[in-house]
């Protein structure tokens, strides 16, 4: 004998409430809907896959020149500093002994091929 009394009003509070439970229902079967739909999109997702691959391999690639601009700069600011230093002692930067020490062992080379040829 449950539910007797006031059989009518809880018949209407029971059917809103259904109505309210399907609604809810179909806005996430829709949700749902989509959400599958977006993942079968296989050209999509392969397209936005490639779009983030290009935008990682040109922000390593800016990072890398970067490094090497910054590599190459350091590098010359050296090399300027040591022809300067070269510079104010009055000499340049090949060493007199080495360009002697050339020249001598070519005259040598010279001689002992002459040699060989009278």
């Amino acid at each position: 004998m449950t539910g007797g009394t006031g059989n009518g009003a809880n018949g209407r509070g029971d059917t809103e409430a259904l109505r309210e439970e399907i609604r809810r229902t179909r806005v996430e079967l829709g949700e749902t809907m989509e959400a599958l739909a977006a993942k079968a999109d296989v050209k999509a997702r392969l397209r936005s896959s490639a779009e983030q691959a290009k935008g990682r391999v040109r922000e390593q690639a800016a990072q890398t020149v970067a490094r090497v601009r910054g590599q190459a700069a350091q590098g010359a600011e050296a090399a300027r500093e040591r022809a300067a230093s070269g510079a104010e002692l009055g000499r340049s930067p090949v060493p007199w002994a080495a360009v002697a020490a050339g020249a001598v062992a070519t005259m040598i080379v010279l001689l002992i091929v002459r040699g060989r040829r009278r």
